[in-house]
């Protein structure tokens, strides 16, 4: 059938500088902000009467997995990381082709800049954008449909800060972030094998700019430590 060039119209700036905490589906974490920068050709009359749309649906390259081998089989965290389903019954990354399908709210637009501000996104940053096209709820949100081995959200686990923990975050005025912080360690991002288990391990992911360590008891979620996030020198 031939191959197929893409050129990308725009590029994701969002608070996930890695893959491990992304949520697993759009809207999980409602408080997640991230801007779309579109290039200049797409900016302008392309984005007229966008505004009126409260949601949109985002189609990207999954840019981290660009040259790995896809397989046919793969192992979905929704079955416990082990259980093996088809690829195309799957939202598994690795996939015959990169592409990826998100629908995000849409906060604002600055059309003369191409900048779009969206909430619940599940992009990590820099990831290139293909196309937008606008959520139609009578033709997009289908009430009927059957989830298969996903009928529900994945349940929310509770998450405490240690008084020193959300003192750090408050020193470095970054205090509104609790709230995205919490909604995000609340998903759980620990690998799938590790889901409704305990361990002694302290974990740890960069989140808008600040180290954020924690752990996983029997309560729920425990923020220990949080730190300005220090890129590596090269």
């Amino acid at each position: 059938m031939g191959a197929f060039s893409f050129t990308a119209i725009g590029h994701i700036e969002s608070p996930y500088a890695e893959k491990f905490a992304v949520p697993r589906q759009p809207g999980l974490v409602k408080s997640a902000r991230a801007r779309l920068v579109l290039a200049p050709p797409y900016r302008g009359d392309a984005l007229r009467g966008i505004e009126a749309f409260s949601h949109l649906w985002l189609s990207f390259v999954f840019h981290e997995h660009l040259g790995r081998d896809w397989q046919p089989l793969v192992r979905p965290p929704r079955l416990g990381g082990n259980a093996k389903t088809g690829v195309f019954a799957s939202r598994s990354t690795f996939r015959p082709n990169p592409m990826g399908l998100s629908v995000v709210e849409l906060l604002a637009v600055d059309a003369a800049s191409g900048v779009l501000t969206l909430g619940g996104v599940d992009l990590v940053d820099g990831t290139p954008i293909l196309d937008i096209k606008p959520y139609l709820p009578y033709a997009d949100a289908l009430p009927e449909a059957r989830g298969g081995y996903a009928p529900e959200p994945p349940a929310a686990l509770n998450v405490a800060w240690l008084p020193e923990a959300q003192a750090a975050l408050n020193a470095l005025g970054k205090g509104e972030l609790e709230g995205f912080i919490s909604e995000v360690l609340a998903q759980d991002p620990r690998p799938a094998y590790k889901k409704q288990q305990v361990d002694e391990r302290q974990y740890g992911v960069t989140l808008a700019g600040l180290n954020v360590r924690f752990r996983v008891h029997p309560q729920g979620v425990e923020v220990e430590e949080i730190t300005r996030f220090t890129k590596p020198s090269a």
